[in-house]
């Protein structure tokens, strides 16, 4: 895929941006060039690569490495009230605050 001059003065209109000549010739190579190294990546034969489900599994794989995680327990008590006390109002254990968007 790659894309014409008008692609480029569509893409800036829609962004709301005014490119000058020069400006509109930099941004078509430089996303060009984005998407030749797309395809690029497109065409990696990837049959037989199992996906991971996180980015350390490579290495563990390889390094024999495993991911550490804690169990997920809450360790704290709840403490909404006296958090709340110092606030200036609070309604139903919901900070107030006041409105900022007309």
């Amino acid at each position: 895929m790659s894309l014409n001059d008008q692609d480029i003065s569509r893409i800036a209109n829609l962004a709301r941006l005014e490119l000058q000549p020069d400006e509109q010739q930099r941004m078509l190579g430089k996303i060009n060039d984005f998407f030749s190294i797309v395809a690029q990546i497109s065409n990696v034969d990837t049959t037989g690569v199992v996906p991971m489900a996180h980015p350390v599994d490579a290495m563990a794989q390889s390094a024999g490495m495993h991911l550490r995680l804690r169990p997920d327990v809450a360790s704290e008590t709840n403490q909404r009230e006296t958090n709340q006390r110092s606030a200036p109002a609070v309604e139903r254990g919901l900070f107030l605050v006041p409105k900022v968007i007309e």
